[in-house]
């Protein structure tokens, strides 16, 4: 294993995730959701520098410590084009197919629209890891702020095609809200279980993040559509059913 992710707490449900080659020490951030918190991170790991901030869409909670981080630090903005609509441009403009070097680790951008139409993750295929924004949370998946359903099924099905071993870094401590969303729509055994195990984590006060891809193939209702799909609905709109009933839930 070559990268190393010290994962922290910030603002009320963010997650923020600083990443770490080995080989060359060279290191990141994935988002600023909040400057001060990074800064304290990133002292408190001895690391000594940032090199890139790496964004996955422009929202003021992934891309709002930009301008102080590259301005205190040097670092260089790595991110979709859409972020330039809250802060400058990155320095490096990245879409789906392209490959992020963090010193020997190649992280692989893979598109994924929906919540926002710019959105991208970043997956280290060689570490098993994917930092994924806000297009698949534990247990849940973003709301379409600008996208479709047909774009959204898509961007999942792309991160789900990932091994299923694949550590994904969610950026938000949701799970505990899509749990009890997943038991009003999913009476599967599984989905059950994983409701349980998660309400008495966050009881003991833990962390729900990082997910892996196989945890959320087996009880995730957003990638469990087609189990879910009403009689002759295609997979896309019975996500996009599922996508509105959870924006309307208040269990």
């Amino acid at each position: 294993m070559t990268l190393t992710v010290r994962q922290f707490a910030c603002l009320s449900d963010n997650y923020g995730f600083l990443i770490r080659d080995e080989a060359t020490g060279a290191t990141a951030t994935i988002d600023t959701p909040d400057a001060d918190a990074i800064l304290a991170e990133l002292a408190a790991s001895g690391w000594g520098r940032l090199d890139f901030i790496l964004n996955t869409h422009w929202h003021p909670d992934h891309a709002g410590g930009n301008a102080r981080l590259k301005a205190e630090l040097g670092c260089q903005v790595v991110g979709p084009q859409e972020v330039s609509r809250i802060t400058a441009l990155p320095d490096r403009v990245v879409a789906g197919g392209e490959t992020v070097m963090l010193g020997d680790t190649a992280l692989r951008v893979i598109a994924t629209p929906g919540h926002t139409l710019g959105h991208i993750a970043y997956v280290s295929d060689a570490d098993a890891m994917a930092f994924v924004g806000d297009t698949l949370f534990a247990l849940g998946c973003g709301r379409l702020f600008e996208g479709t359903a047909e774009q959204m099924w898509s961007s999942l099905q792309a991160l789900a095609a990932l091994p299923p071993e694949t550590k994904v870094y969610c950026a938000h401590e949701y799970t505990a809200a899509n749990a009890r969303f997943a038991l009003s729509v999913d009476d599967a055994a599984q989905t059950a279980e994983r409701a349980k195990a998660v309400f008495a984590a966050r009881e003991r006060g833990e962390w729900t993040v990082p997910t892996t891809i196989g945890a959320e193939l087996a009880a995730n209702p957003f990638l469990r559509a087609p189990a879910l799909a009403q009689a002759g609905e295609a997979d896309a709109k019975a996500f996009g059913r599922l996508r509105a009933a959870k924006d309307q839930f208040a269990g």
